[in-house]
């Protein structure tokens, strides 16, 4: 259950309660999360290892999800989805991502090309999306003003508190990010990242904050194209206030002919794409990611 306690079978006896949050104002018990840290992997002693999964409000979500209904329903009749998300959109999961990818690379290399593709790993992403540009952005897509009132209201002075054990930590004060386990968050950060590959050449695809970029690179200026990209991505980021984490950051080349450019991040000859090991021979092995 979320930080107030409530029960979804309650909800029946509440109509008359919730009357009131429903006009526009955001309680602030819907503004609270107990955050729980979901191991990944690594060291159990580092913080860093583990995920924050916010647990919000129960009464809360109902009305997260009438927006979220209303904010999909915008994008579908104005045609404002972003065609390269895959992650938490109708339609779509991992194997559509990694389908319409690699059907992209392998034509390419069945013909004796070559391609680079760029693993790139977002820092943080949900947790540092700067709320004031956020909203911005929904402004842009013409949202209902209402809807957007009510999401400024519901991101500004949000509080959480770390729950371990039935141990609860004190509050604090939440200045950025969209919270990961509410119901508006996924939608709100894809909104926010709907952008990323405008202007970029190459083959791009997204499953929520996992984002990859390929480029042919046996043909005149295929390098060259691979870097522009790379630099146009890294002044995205700067100047929507996010960051990759270089370190994760990773290079593949694909193809017999392939020159091995170097682009300032870490070469590899396998890596993790959405659950499935990649090889440079494109062989592929599924297996659970410890």
């Amino acid at each position: 259950m979320g930080p107030d306690g409530i029960h979804p079978k309650l909800l029946k006896e509440l109509s008359g309660v919730i009357a009131k949050p429903l006009t526009g104002v955001v309680p602030e018990d819907w503004k609270l999360a107990n955050v729980v840290p979901i191991y990944k992997k690594g060291s159990r002693e580092e913080s860093g290892n583990y995920r924050p999964v916010s647990l919000t409000s129960v009464v809360g979500k109902l009305m997260e999800t009438m927006l979220k209904e209303r904010i999909v329903e915008h994008l579908k009749t104005h045609r404002l989805q972003d065609q390269k998300q895959h992650g938490v959109t109708s339609g779509r999961s991992c194997q559509t991502n990694l389908i319409d990818f690699f059907d992209w690379v392998t034509k390419i290399i069945d013909t004796g090309g070559a391609v680079d593709i760029a693993y790139l790993d977002f820092s943080k992403a949900f947790d540092t999306v700067p709320h004031r540009r956020l909203i911005n952005k929904l402004q842009s897509l013409n949202l209902d003003s209402n809807i957007v009132d009510w999401i400024r209201q519901w991101l500004s002075d949000r509080q959480q508190r770390v729950v371990v054990n039935g141990v609860y930590s004190a509050q604090g004060l939440v200045t950025s990010g969209v919270p990961q386990g509410s119901v508006l968050g996924p939608i709100l950060f894809n909104i926010f990242i709907s952008d990323i590959a405008e202007g970029i050449n190459g083959k791009v695809c997204l499953f929520a904050d996992d984002t990859k970029i390929c480029n042919r690179v046996d043909v005149p200026g295929g390098i060259s194209q691979m870097t522009n990209d790379l630099g146009k991505l890294k002044k995205w980021w700067e100047l929507w206030q996010l960051s990759f984490n270089v370190d994760k950051c990773k290079i593949m080349h694909l193809g017999r002919k392939n020159p091995r450019a170097e682009y300032r991040i870490f070469d590899t000859s396998e890596g993790w794409d959405l659950g499935v090991i990649i090889s440079e021979d494109l062989s592929w092995l599924c297996r659970e990611r410890y």
